[in-house]
C-alpha cells in the first residue's frame, strides 16, 4: 500500500499544498528541508485524518483546532485534508481494513520526540493487541516513549515461543532476538545478551559488546545507540502485523553520527514489509548520502524550500529530478553555507551556534574565541562553529568529501568539549580510549569545556592587569579547586565577581575579551595547542 497524493488545505502553515507522487509511488519518500519548513507538518495532516476515524497513540493530548487550523477555525476537520493511495481514498482503505480488525494500522508513526531515558520495568502487565496501536506519540509535536511498552512485548514474544514450544532459552533466544540483533549490529557494535529478570529486579535489555566481560543494562547506552534499538526494535515488533502499511518515521537520524544514520536506513527499509511504504522528514548527510546512491532507485525527494509562502500561496511539490545540481541544493540544507570561505589550509570544526550573521559573519562563540588564539600564528587555519556534539560529526565528514575534491591540500579537524558524554566528566582514559578509537582529525580538550581554559587563574590575572581591576586570588582559590574538571562555565557571574567586574559585561562579550588575553607564553595556550595542533 502507498500513498499517490496529499492535498492540503488550510492546513497549519499551508493554505493550499498538495505532493504529487504520480502514478508509480517509490517505497520510500523522503521530506527534505531545513527546520521548520513544515515537514512534520505533512505527518500531523495524515494523523489528523486517522486520529478522526480511530485514534493512534496514548501519550498526547487532544488537538484543538488551534492546533491544526491556519486560519484558527472552529470548524476546522478532517475533510480539509485528501489522502489517495493506490488502493483508493482513505476512507476505503479503512473500511477494507475494518473488516478484519485491522482499520487502525494504517500508519505505524514514530515523531521525532522519542525518549528512551531509562528501562527499570518492576512489573509484569499484559499488553494490547498491536493492531491497537494504542501507545506512542498520537502527533508530530508529542513525546514519543516506546521503549518500556516494546520491551515488555518483546519478553512476551520470547516467553511465549519459550513455553509453547519447549525449547530451551537459548533456543527460543536465537529465534526471537537473532534478526533483531543481526539488524543493530550493522548499525553499531552491540548485541542483545538478554531479557533481564523482571521478577529479579533486573527489567531491561543487556547488551554484550566483544570488549566487555560482562552484559550491561540498556540504561548505559549512549543516547546515539538507544536510538538505534529503540527505532529497530519496534520496527522488529510491529514488521509482522503492520504488513500493509504506511511507516511515518520524523528525523530517525537524531543523536546519530553519519556513518550510522546511513547504515540506520538500510536497516529500516530491510525490516519494512515489502508491501509498505516509508515516509521519513531529514536533512540528513548520511540519509541523503543513501538516498542518492543504494536507495536511489527506490526512493522520492521532496523538496521543502525555506524560501516558499505556504501560508499564503497555492504550492503542488512533484518529486525532484535526481540530477547533480538537485543534489547540490540538497546537500547545501546539511552542509551550510561554505562558500564564502577563503579556502584555508585546514579548517577546525567545534561546538556553537552554527547560524551566521545576516552579514555571513561567524557567531559561534568557541570559534570566535580559537580563531583570536591561533589567528596569529595558525593564519591559515580557520575554527567553524558547527553545532552540538552530533552535528559536528555530520558536517566535518560531508566537508571532508566534498571539500578534498575541490582543495587537494585541505585538511579538516573536528574539536569536541571534554563534557561530550551528554555534559557528564569523561576521564582522561576515556578521552584517550576516543581518540584511539577514531581517526586521526579527531580532537578533544583536556579540559571540560572551553571556559576551563578561559577562566584560567593566569588568563584572569593578565585581564584584570590590563583593566586595571583587582584579582581576588583567594576567592578563587577557595571556589576553582580543579580547572581541569569543575564546571565553572556555570559561574560566570561568580568570575567576573572575582575579577572586580562591577558593571553588566555580557558573558559572551566577556569571554571573548579574555581570549584576546591568551599569549603563547602562557601553559592554557601551550595545552590547547598540543591538544587541536598535534592530538595529544
Amino acid at each position: 500500500m502507498k500513498i499517490k497524493k496529499l492535498h492540503l488545505k488550510g492546513y497549519k502553515r499551508f493554505h493550499d499544498l498538495t505532493i504529487d507522487l504520480g502514478a508509480n509511488p517509490a517505497r520510500i519518500i523522503a521530506l527534505v528541508g531545513p527546520n521548520g519548513c513544515g515537514k512534520s507538518s505533512v505527518f500531523d495532516s495524515m494523523l489528523f485524518v486517522n486520529n478522526n476515524f480511530s485514534p493512534i497513540g496514548n501519550q498526547g493530548n487532544s488537538k484543538s483546532y488551534t492546533y491544526h487550523s491556519l486560519t484558527n477555525n472552529p470548524g476546522y476537520n478532517y475533510q480539509n485534508i485528501e489522502i489517495v493511495f493506490d488502493e483508493g481514498t482513505f476512507e476505503d482503505v479503512f473500511y477494507r481494513k475494518q473488516e478484519t480488525g485491522e482499520q487502525n494500522i494504517v500508519f505505524s508513526f514514530r515523531s521525532s520526540f522519542r525518549y528512551n531515558g531509562t528501562l527499570d520495568v518492576r512489573n509484569s502487565e499484559a499488553v494490547s493487541d498491536l493492531r491497537t496501536n494504542n501507545y506512542g506519540a498520537s502527533s508530530a509535536s508529542d513525546l514519543d516513549q516506546r521503549i518500556e511498552q516494546n520491551y515488555r512485548r518483546l519478553k512476551i514474544k520470547y516467553e511465549k515461543y519459550r513455553d509453547e514450544n519447549d525449547v530451551r532459552p537459548s533456543e527460543a533466544k536465537r529465534h526471537v532476538i537473532d534478526e533483531l540483533n543481526v539488524a543493530i549490529q550493522n548499525c553499531i557494535s552491540l548485541t542483545i545478551d538478554n531479557l533481564g529478570s523482571i521478577d529479579s529486579g533486573q527489567g531491561a535489555i543487556f547488551f554484550s559488546k566483544d570488549d566487555t566481560p560482562k552484559a550491561f543494562s540498556y540504561n548505559v547506552l549512549s543516547s546515539g545507540e538507544k536510538e538505534v534499538v529503540d527505532i529497530l526494535l519496534d520496527l522488529y515488533l510491529r514488521k509482522d502485523v503492520y504488513t500493509d502499511s504506511i511507516y511515518i518515521i520524523d528525523e530517525p537520524e537524531l543523536h546519530l553520527n553519519t556513518a550510522i544514520q546511513r547504515k540506520l536506513l538500510f536497516e529500516i527499509n530491510k525490516m519494512v514489509p515489502k508491501n509498505c511504504q516509508i515516509w521519513i522528514a531529514t536533512h540528513s548527510i548520511g540519509f541523503l548520502r543513501a538516498l542518492q546512491e543504494e536507495l536511489n532507485a527506490e526512493s522520492q525527494i521532496i523538496k521543502f524550500s525555506e524560501e516558499n509562502k505556504w501560508a499564503s500561496q497555492t504550492y503542488e511539490l512533484r518529486p525532484l529530478v535526481k540530477c547533480r545540481s538537485t543534489w547540490k541544493e540538497l546537500f547545501q540544507t546539511a552542509l551550510d553555507d561554505l562558500t564564502n570561505l577563503v579556502a584555508p589550509k585546514r579548517i577546525i570544526y567545534c561546538e556553537g551556534r552554527d547560524r551566521p550573521s545576516s552579514m555571513g559573519c561567524e557567531q559561534g562563540l568557541d570559534a570566535n574565541v580559537f580563531n583570536t588564539i591561533f589567528g596569529e600564528k595558525y593564519p591559515e587555519t580557520l575554527f567553524v562553529s558547527s553545532g552540538g556534539n552530533t552535528e559536528l560529526d555530520q558536517r566535518s565528514e560531508f566537508a571532508i568529501v566534498i571539500l578534498s575534491k575541490v582543495f587537494s591540500n585541505i585538511e579538516i579537524l573536528v574539536l569536541k568539549d571534554r563534557d561530550m558524554a551528554s555534559g557528564r566528566i569523561v576521564e582522561e582514559g576515556q578521552r584517550q580510549c576516543y581518540l584511539q578509537n577514531n581517526s586521526s582529525n579527531h580532537r578533544v580538550l583536556k579540559r571540560f569545556e572551553l571556559e576551563n581554559y578561559l577562566y584560567d587563574k593566569e588568563v584572569l590575572i593578565k585581564y584584570c592587569s590590563l583593566n586595571k581591576l583587582v584579582f581576588n586570588e583567594t576567592e578563587y582559590d577557595n571556589f576553582v579547586t580543579d580547572i581541569v574538571n569543575q564546571n565553572v562555565k556555570d559561574a560566570t557571574g561568580r568570575i567576573k565577581n572575582i575579577c572586580g567586574i562591577r558593571t553588566s559585561i555580557n558573558p559572551e562579550v566577556f569571554k571573548r575579551n579574555l581570549a584576546k588575553c591568551v599569549d603563547n607564553s602562557m601553559k592554557v595556550y601551550e595545552e590547547l595547542e598540543r591538544v587541536i595542533f598535534h592530538r595529544e
